[in-house]
C-alpha cells in the first residue's frame, strides 16, 4: 500500500464538526461519502463570498464603485478557471452556467449537426453526456468492458468504420460509477486524426486530478471541457464550459436575451463578443466567484497531492472492504491499481436491497452515500450484469410507478479531507449491516425505492428548515 499523504484538507471544509442525530437518539459526527454526488464547501470559498457579498452588484455596465468591483471579479473568475484546466484564453474562452448539465446541453443545442455525421460517446457516461447527443446528433456508444473500463478497442473500431464522418467525441474524464480514469488525452490523439473534436466531462474528474486542456496545437488537446463548482468544493450553483472562440461566434446563441448583444435594432441584432453572447441574463456571479476560489485553493494544495491522498484512501478502502461477508465490489477492486481511478468505490452486499444498505448507513450510522444507478443507467446495468430480461423486467416497473426493485448499488465516494477513519466508520457499519446487527424496523417506500424506519421523525427543525414542516393529517 502506499504512504498515507501529508495534506490535511479537513480544517479547510466547513461542517465536519457538526453532528446529525441517529436513529438510537445519539448524535454523532457526520462522516459524508457522497463527494461524487456533491462536495461540501471548503472554509475559504464561503469567507470568500462573505467578504465578497457587501459589494455584490450587476455586472459590466453598472457605473458604480459596487458594479465595478463585482465585474472585476466576475471577470477574473473567467481567467482563473480557465488556468485552473490549462486553457488558452487568448483562443478559448469559458463560459458560466448552472453546472456540467447546462453546459453540455448548451454544446449539443450549438454543435452543427450534419445528418450525414456522427457523434461517438461511450457507455461510462452520465446521462447528462449522453441525452444531449441523442436528442441533437447521430449518437453511437463505446462499449464498456466486462469489469467496467472502456473497450477502447471498439473505440478504435468506430472510429476506422466511420471514418470522415464523426464531428465529436465525448467521453468522461473519470466514471462517476466506477471511478476509473478514461485516457481522455490518448482518446483526443485518435480523435483529432480521424477529423474530429473532443469534449471530456472533468466534473467527476476536475476534484481529483489535475485537467489539461494543453496547447491548441497539441494533438493530444481537448477542444473543450465541462466541470461543476458543487463537486469541487463551491456549491452555490455554478458551472463551465470552455471551449474555442470561435467555434461559438459562428452562430447566434441558444438562449437570447439580456447581456447576449451589442446593438439590436427592429431589424437586425449584433451579438456580443465571447464570452457575453453566451452568459444570457443576469449572471450567477457569487457562484463564479466561489468557483474560482475552490479552484485557487485545489490549485495551491496541488493537484498531485490530492490524487495521492486519495490513491491512499482508495487503496484502503479496498482492503478494508474485501473483508465485509457478503460484499461485492464492482470495477476495480485491487489496491495495487488505486491510481487507475478517482474516490469511487460502488458496492452491494449480498441479501441487501442497496436501498436499505444506504438508509441504514444514514439512520444509524450518520454516513451519507449515494444508491440506485447515479444518473447512469446503462453502465450500472451492464456492471450489474444483467441479461435483457431482467432489465426489461425493471424497466417496465419502473414505468408502471415501482422502484422497489429497482437495480443499483450503493456508491461510497471521496474527497481531498475524508480520512481512514471515515473508512473505518463505513466498514465497521457494514459489518453490522451484513449480519442484520441493526436497530430500525425499516418501511419501503415502493414509488420511490426509498426505506424509512417505522415511527422515527427526524429533529430536522433542530438544524435548518425554511418553515416548518406540515405534517399530514388523518381522516
Amino acid at each position: 500500500m502506499i504512504a498515507p499523504s501529508q495534506i490535511d484538507m479537513r480544517s479547510r471544509i466547513l461542517g465536519l464538526d457538526h453532528e446529525v442525530p441517529l436513529l438510537d437518539g445519539r448524535r454523532v459526527p457526520y462522516v459524508n461519502l457522497d463527494n461524487a454526488a456533491s462536495t461540501p464547501p471548503l472554509i475559504d470559498v464561503v469567507r470568500a463570498i462573505e467578504a465578497f457579498m457587501p459589494y455584490y452588484s450587476s455586472v459590466h455596465r453598472g457605473t458604480g464603485f459596487k458594479s465595478r468591483l463585482s465585474t472585476v471579479a466576475y471577470d477574473q473568475a473567467h481567467e482563473i478557471i480557465g488556468r485552473f484546466v490549462g486553457a488558452d484564453l487568448s483562443t478559448n474562452t469559458v463560459i458560466f452556467g448552472k453546472n456540467t448539465t447546462e453546459a453540455i446541453n448548451k454544446l449539443a443545442w450549438r454543435f452543427p449537426h450534419d445528418p450525414d455525421k456522427v457523434i461517438i460517446t461511450t457507455q461510462l457516461e452520465h446521462h447528462s453526456n449522453d441525452l444531449p447527443w441523442r436528442a441533437h446528433a447521430n449518437a453511437l456508444h463505446v462499449r464498456a468492458l466486462p469489469d467496467g473500463r472502456l473497450d477502447e478497442a471498439h473505440f478504435d473500431q468506430l472510429l476506422e468504420q466511420y471514418a470522415g464522418r464523426i464531428a465529436l467525441v465525448t467521453v468522461t474524464g473519470a466514471s462517476n460509477v466506477s471511478g476509473f480514469l478514461q485516457p481522455i488525452h490518448r482518446l483526443a490523439r485518435k480523435a483529432h486524426a480521424a477529423g474530429a473534436l473532443i469534449l471530456a466531462d472533468v466534473a467527476q474528474l476536475a476534484p481529483h486530478r489535475r485537467v489539461d486542456m494543453l496547447p491548441d496545437d497539441d494533438p493530444e488537446h481537448l477542444d473543450f471541457v465541462t466541470l461543476s463548482a458543487h463537486k469541487m468544493y463551491a456549491p452555490y450553483g455554478t458551472g463551465a464550459l470552455v471551449g474555442p472562440k470561435e467555434f461559438f461566434l459562428r452562430e447566434a446563441p441558444e438562449y437570447r436575451g439580456g447581456g447576449t448583444v451589442d446593438v439590436v435594432t427592429l431589424d437586425e441584432v449584433k451579438w456580443a463578443g465571447m464570452p457575453d453572447r453566451d452568459e444570457a441574463g443576469s449572471p450567477n456571479v457569487v457562484g463564479a466567484v466561489a468557483m474560482a476560489v475552490a479552484a485557487k485553493v485545489l490549485m495551491e494544495v496541488g493537484m498531485e497531492a490530492v490524487a495521492a491522498h486519495e490513491e491512499h484512501l482508495i487503496a484502503y478502502a479496498l482492503e478494508r472492504l474485501r473483508d465485509v461477508p457478503g460484499i461485492h465490489i464492482y470495477g476495480e477492486t485491487d489496491p495495487a491499481r488505486a491510481h487507475e481511478k478517482v474516490g469511487v468505490i460502488p458496492f452491494t452486499l449480498e441479501g441487501m436491497s442497496h436501498f436499505l444498505t444506504a438508509a441504514i448507513l444514514g439512520y444509524e450510522g450518520g454516513i451519507g452515500v449515494r444508491s440506485g444507478c447515479f444518473c447512469a443507467h446503462p453502465y450500472v446495468v451492464h456492471l450489474l450484469h444483467l441479461d435483457e430480461g431482467e432489465a426489461t423486467r425493471w424497466r417496465d416497473q419502473l414505468v408502471a410507478g415501482d422502484k422497489s426493485e429497482m437495480p443499483g448499488m450503493v456508491r461510497a465516494s471521496f474527497g481531498c479531507y475524508n480520512n481512514t477513519d471515515d473508512i473505518d466508520r463505513l466498514v465497521e457499519m457494514l459489518h453490522r449491516i451484513a449480519r442484520r446487527d441493526y436497530q430500525g424496523d425499516y418501511i419501503l417506500d415502493r414509488a420511490t425505492g426509498e426505506y424509512r424506519p417505522r415511527g422515527f421523525e427526524e429533529p430536522l427543525g433542530e438544524y435548518f428548515l425554511l418553515e416548518e414542516l406540515r405534517r399530514p393529517t388523518k381522516g
